[in-house]
């Protein structure tokens, strides 16, 4: 009896040591030193966060997966779940006020802001941190003509919300009482909580001439939040009035938040060509101004605009990080119950069932932030394809994160992992040296032990239609097939007939492979080599943030369903008030 409690509690060591996502964040809150770094409060070391916004509890995301039947709460696990599998470790959201305000600011205990709450309970449990903007000063209509929220963003647009005393006021109200509520989930007070490592006061704010009414007010909030109790960083965006930057520089913040879409946005299809020169560089302003100097940077939006080629996002990360960014969030990542569609916003596009290829370069990104130096100058390109352990390639379509114990790569790959017997987690879509496979979703190979491994297999992607285009829940861009693929494994230490045993519900498949060969369809698996004891691991043994069993995938399309929402109009190109409204 000892031995097997011995045994199970070494493979639980070995699971939360092993199996975990590499880089996983350190807990705790956040401060930003007196040479604008943002540092971990207990360890006092470098904070480097990448990841996503993500929107399912407001506006659009809200309402369409009401159309198509989904549950939301579920939706958010589901899409959760895949953030996780994807390493990702940060996230951010501009939080539609509209919806969770009255006229005056006082904060409506309502769906949205239950929603709210149970996605940040649901990103604490991934180990996902959390920079939230309070006011968007978005209105929710978008695709549709009208607002429906009764908040203060219904009266007060952006322009005048920074001079209008009752707009004023009521942005204190709100944010006092948004930094106040305790979530319902957790039971923690939006102020405490030490996932939710720092605000950004406002989304993309209007300014103009003079200078004195725009610092005026990035104080007032700022005060109005630190009245609070409310202690750790607060961020501002200096990217969108840069004529009046002065005013912010000399503002009470602690950081100052950045967006990138090189490209632009809204081209109405998808964009074709070698678009890595334009990301070459993040062009940074006021470097070299003490004020400027001393506060962190982050990156709150970002994204390659109307372009599905699987390279964008490594390129955009080391360029962030040579730019001294400490944190970075794609702009934004779709849920999965309408991601077959891509109604959400037409310009982007990003879902690991279906954009298996974009998503893997989503966690090579990963990789990269977290990997290189802070403000470490790099080549320019094209000498700046190969950096560290990443490889990114036009022509081959490729992005590739090749080190010691990790392989990660977008589509299929002849270059072989430098050190194969130290290989731990690999991850791909197509083929390389290590996993021969005939189906077009992305994969992922986890060790848990040695001669231990644990397989997970997305279904098949067929693109049907231009993604970026004009959109309609009615038209499937993406079809997501369930087929039976073929799949080699090349791994030494699992050996040529390796056993294979289903781990997600309802998954009963067991097989040997013969000279490393075998059929997979979608879902979780563990891998033994042959003769090696197996019974420790089940579907709920803890693997880091995740249970082995844990697998989510689409099974269908959503049934084809007519409504008075569903057609979009065609938004002018290049215009961001046409991807969502002011």
């Amino acid at each position: 009896m000892l031995r097997c409690f011995l045994l199970s509690l070494g493979v639980l060591l070995a699971l939360s040591t092993r199996a975990q996502t590499p880089g996983t964040p350190p807990t705790g809150d956040v401060f930003v030193d007196a040479h604008g770094i943002l540092r971990w409060q207990k360890t006092k070391r470098e904070v480097a966060l990448f990841g996503v916004n993500y929107t399912a509890p407001f506006a659009y995301s809200y309402r369409a997966l009401g159309q198509v039947g989904a549950d939301r709460e579920k939706a958010i696990d589901q899409d959760v779940y895949h953030l996780s599998r994807l390493g990702l470790d940060a996230f951010r959201l501009h939080v539609w006020d509209i919806e969770i305000t009255d006229t005056l600011g006082n904060l409506q205990q309502n769906d949205h802001l239950r929603l709210l709450d149970y996605l940040i309970s649901k990103l604490k449990a991934r180990g996902i941190k959390v920079i939230l903007t309070p006011i968007a000063y978005w209105g929710n209509a978008y695709p549709e003509p009208r607002n429906t929220g009764p908040g203060f963003s219904s009266i007060y647009d952006k322009g005048v919300a920074y001079t209008n005393p009752r707009a004023i006021k009521a942005q204190e109200n709100y944010l006092g009482q948004l930094l106040n509520h305790r979530n319902q989930y957790t039971g923690e007070r939006y102020r405490q909580d030490p996932d939710i490592i720092a605000y950004e006061v406002c989304n993309e704010p209007h300014y103009h001439l003079p200078l004195a009414p725009v610092k005026d007010f990035a104080n007032r909030m700022v005060a109005a939040m630190r009245a609070t109790g409310y202690t750790k960083p607060i961020f501002y965006n200096i990217s969108e009035s840069p004529e009046v930057h002065d005013a912010l520089l000399d503002a009470n913040v602690q950081g100052f938040s950045f967006q990138w879409y090189p490209e632009n946005l809204v081209a109405g299809h998808e964009l074709r060509g070698n678009f890595l020169p334009y990301v070459d560089q993040y062009p940074l302003p006021y470097k070299g101004d003490a004020r400027f100097e001393r506060r962190a940077k982050m990156v709150y939006e970002f994204e390659s605009a109307d372009v599905l080629q699987p390279i964008m996002y490594p390129s955009m990360a080391r360029s962030f990080r040579a730019a001294g960014f400490q944190w970075a969030t794609q702009f934004a990542y779709d849920p999965l119950g309408i991601a077959y569609a891509n109604t959400e916003y037409q310009t982007h596009y990003l879902n690991l069932a279906y954009t298996p290829a974009k998503a893997l370069s989503m966690l090579i990104a990963s990789k990269v932030f977290h990997e290189m130096p802070r403000a470490q100058a790099g080549s320019r390109y094209p000498a700046d394809s190969v950096f560290g352990a990443a490889l990114v390639s036009y022509r081959r379509q490729l992005s590739e994160w090749n080190a010691p114990g990790e392989f990660y790569y977008t589509s299929n790959t002849i270059d072989n992992p430098v050190k194969p017997a130290a290989l731990r987690h690999v991850a791909g879509v197509g083929s390389s040296p290590v996993v021969q496979y005939g189906g077009s979703g992305a994969y992922f190979l986890d060790q848990l032990a040695p001669g231990v491994w644990r397989l997970e297999v997305m279904p098949d992607a067929v693109p049907v239609s231009d993604p970026f285009a004009t959109p309609s829940l009615r038209k499937a861009v993406t079809r997501i097939e369930w087929n039976e693929q073929p799949l080699t494994l090349a791994l030494a230490e699992l050996g040529a007939d390796f056993q294979l045993k289903g781990l997600n519900e309802g998954n009963t498949a067991q097989a040997q492979a013969s000279g490393g060969k075998l059929l997979v369809r979608p879902g979780a698996y563990l891998l033994t080599k042959a003769g090696k004891d197996a019974r420790a691991w089940t579907a709920q043994t803890p693997a880091g943030p995740r249970q082995l069993g844990e697998f989510v995938a689409p099974r269908l399309r959503p049934a084809r369903r007519r409504c008075g929402t569903c057609r979009q109009p065609r938004p002018r190109p290049g215009s961001r008030s046409a991807l969502r409204p002011r």
